[in-house]
């Protein structure tokens, strides 16, 4: 199969915008509880209604700023409650939000403030106002501080501004009007905007609402947001939310994650990969450290085994028994760690690899992998509870088209696909065919049912001297697999074999160096440990069992330092900046060739 669509459940707008879907709840159940913000340990419950107001009340604060209908609006702060009330309010006025990874550096927003034309800006602490006012561009007239109570003046600023005003306003708006430019994380080149409409994200969430129903539209359903919200993805996901009125909460410190997710307890829950590797990684440390490292693996086998059973549609008796022994033991404290009720989680942004989805699912938390890219809305394949293939990304979402082209290209159709880069015909030209198909840039298969498989990055396979051509992904995610080991990059463009640089799992790593006896060890000093080294040859030699002789890994360097989105190697979705690490780590590159 090279081709494969499925029909849509929500067909394409022919009218409205994103504004609605809290208009019609404030409207219809102007009672119900949409969001929680952060109060204390707690959670402070806000109604359709409130919010509503809220949200009003900010947008005419803009309006009454000089922001007029279509002006670009930048957010640059994490991801919090405040953000969702600045996206609905910015749409209220008419205008475009603009979305900045906190963690940016001076000149990427300098570009994306210029490139944009952005007229203002709402940071979130007095360190970025001081970092962004610098390079704000003469089209950029205003910043608000959210630290200092941004939202609380643009309520009082815009007092005199008439309900009459936002109708108005929102009225202008379509389903092919501009809805945000999301610039690309800029693993390559400089970033471009991706231009997303009302009708792209109104397409996108009620498919996948609908699709998923039992996890969006499940009665008391909840979900907790700690993806970046100037991520795609995490942007779905707060426009999903409001459109299932699933009970929405904000987590902007990831150290503050499992203390939030014990108090909130959500449904279900939407992460990248590392999350769920560092879930797992952390458990068998904790398990190891404890003297209970045995017990910890045997079930991380049989949760596995379990699953693939359930594929089977045959579990063996001592296999069931075995199953629930560990699921007191073991299982259930995975679940607690996740808040106690969540009963399937959404991964998306990376390959999540087979092993880890069946070992989540066997533990009773169905991890449902898919695919997509900032340019499609986020997802475009997804798997479903009712409709699920462990190490396969999905079906196509509804409405959607996924085909695979004669090199391997994964191409995309659909309501969901962008309306194009910001003023950047050249880039449109390349990544759109004639018959307006959206050029992935990822390399994948589908399978005789429609999943869809992703193999690896088109513009990351590495061609060795040999004229071998090897996807790095495949390596570097079994790699990762391993507790001890944070991140890797595989290299090897142009050589004559392939290799790698390996960063060490900091949590995991301090265990492992007390039950050796070197805690006294730096980071450093363990990467030349000869002990670790072979232990790390050991999670290389089991990764290239995956690939030919000619695709493995022949040898590899222990980096002292990690790879973090600080030290700019990591994107704020944690993918790899493979051009970053070339750069910074050359001299560890080459000795590896030497």
């Amino acid at each position: 199969m090279n081709e494969v669509t499925i029909n849509s459940i929500i067909p394409p707008a022919a009218a409205g915008n994103l504004t609605n879907l809290i208009a019609e709840r404030a409207h219809f159940e102007p009672e119900r509880v949409i969001v929680s913000r952060p109060l204390g340990d707690g959670w402070q419950a806000v109604t359709a209604k409130a919010y509503e107001e809220e949200i009003k009340a900010v947008a005419k604060g803009f309006i009454a700023s000089g922001i007029n209908v279509g002006d670009r609006v930048a957010i640059m702060a994490k991801t919090r409650y405040e953000w969702t009330v600045l996206d609905f309010a910015i749409w209220y006025a008419g205008a475009v939000p603009v979305p900045i990874y906190e963690t940016s550096s001076a000149e990427q927003v300098d570009w994306i403030l210029t490139d944009s034309a952005a007229v203002a800006i709402i940071v979130e602490t007095p360190a970025l106002v001081e970092l962004v006012t610098p390079v704000m561009p003469a089209s950029c007239k205003n910043i608000w501080n959210i630290t200092y109570n941004a939202l609380a003046t643009l309520a009082h600023d815009g007092k005199d501004v008439s309900d009459e005003e936002i109708s108005k306003r929102r009225a202008a708006l379509k389903p092919e009007t501009l809805a945000t430019l999301i610039y690309t994380s800029g693993t390559t080149g400089k970033p471009k905007g991706v231009q997303l409409t009302h009708g792209n994200f109104l397409s996108e969430c009620g498919n996948v609402v609908n699709g998923a129903s039992d996890l969006f539209l499940k009665p008391g359903g909840s979900t907790l947001l700690f993806l970046p919200v100037a991520h795609v993805f995490g942007r779905m996901v707060q426009i999903g939310a409001i459109t299932a009125g699933l009970h929405l909460a904000h987590c902007s410190d990831l150290t503050r994650l499992p203390k939030d997710l014990g108090s909130f307890k959500p449904t279900f829950v939407l992460a990248v990969p590392r999350i769920f590797e560092k879930i797992f990684n952390g458990a068998e440390a904790k398990a190891e450290a404890a003297g209970k490292g045995k017990i910890f693996h045997k079930a991380a086998e049989v949760a596995i085994a379990y699953s693939r059973a359930l594929d089977a549609k045959s579990v063996p008796p001592l296999l069931k028994l075995q199953h629930g022994l560990f699921d007191k033991l073991v299982y259930s404290k995975i679940r607690a760690g996740l808040g106690g009720r969540v009963e399937a989680a959404i991964s998306g942004g990376a390959p999540l690899g087979e092993r880890l989805g069946h070992f989540y699912r066997g533990a009773g938390v169905r991890v449902l992998e898919g695919y997509g890219l900032t340019e499609t809305t986020a997802g475009a394949t997804l798997n479903l509870t009712s409709a699920h293939k462990v190490g396969t990304v999905g079906k196509p979402i509804p409405g959607t088209t996924i085909k695979i082209a004669e090199d391997g290209e994964v191409l995309i159709k659909g309501p969901i696909v962008m309306k194009g880069y910001w003023q950047n015909d050249a880039a449109n030209d390349e990544v759109f065919t004639k018959d307006n198909y959206f050029k992935s840039g990822d390399l994948g298969k589908l399978d005789d049912e429609g999943y869809l498989s992703i193999t690896g990055r088109k513009k990351e396979l590495i061609v060795t001297a040999g004229g071998k051509n090897v996807a790095p992904a495949v390596l570097e995610d079994r790699l990762r697999s391993h507790p001890l080991i944070s991140q890797c990059m595989v290299v090897g463009d142009n050589k004559p074999f392939i290799a790698a640089l390996i960063t060490l799992d900091p949590d995991s790593i301090r265990p492992w160096a007390v039950a050796n006896k070197k805690e006294n060890a730096s980071i450093a000093e363990l990467a030349k440990d000869p002990t670790l080294i072979a232990v790390i040859q050991t999670a290389v030699d089991d990764t290239n069992k995956a690939v030919s002789r000619a695709e493995s890994i022949r040898k590899f360097s222990i980096l002292p330092v990690d790879f973090t989105i600080a030290g700019g190697q990591l994107t704020a979705k944690l993918s790899v900046k493979r051009h970053v690490v070339s750069q910074q780590f050359a001299r560890e590159i080459d000795e590896l060739f030497a």
